[in-house]
């Protein structure tokens, strides 16, 4: 019987860091795994240039949810335009991947709860009841809160309820 594979999965390009990459994400995140390495052929070493035996392809896991990192060359990098997002349930869990995730990153591509990782790749971490203060765009907590949020890099949970709460 055939393995089921979940129908959209993320799928990251990389120059030559898909493996660094995907190891140093893996460190991060619990439930997290390398699944399996692919390796460039002399096959179409013409057309992809890369050296046979080195790392092409790179399938991994982070909570669960599959990606693939591919080592294809300098020909596209990432940019703000898609990011990935962590929902976090304590102002410890943000803490913990805001520090892992933008350790090497560019530090001028914070804000918001946004940054940028050392491969260039944009993360957002939040906390897991974010949709809940913006919820009624009207209200003066959900206008307060916005306030604060913009005002911050890596989000504070307690100084986010406060300004909600208009503390």
């Amino acid at each position: 019987m055939q393995a089921r594979f979940q129908r959209i999965t993320p799928f990251l390009w990389f120059d030559d860091q898909a493996e660094e990459a995907a190891r140093h994400y893996v460190s991060i995140f619990e439930n997290a795994r390398v699944t399996k390495v692919t390796r460039y052929s002399t096959a179409g070493v013409e057309i992809h240039g890369r050296p046979p035996g080195s790392v092409m392809v790179v399938a991994f896991e982070l909570d669960g949810h599959p990606f693939t990192a591919l080592n294809g060359g300098p020909h596209f990098t990432f940019t703000e335009a898609v990011s990935l997002q962590v929902y976090c349930a304590t102002q410890a869990e943000i803490d913990h991947y805001w520090e892992r995730l933008s350790a090497g990153g560019d530090p001028s591509a914070q804000q918001c709860g946004w940054l940028k990782d050392r491969y260039g790749l944009s993360w957002q971490v939040v906390p897991d009841f974010m949709d809940e203060l913006f919820e009624d765009e009207d209200s003066e907590g959900a206008r307060r809160a916005m306030t604060a949020m913009l005002r911050m890099k890596k989000l504070d949970i307690a100084e986010l309820r406060r300004a909600y709460d208009g503390a």
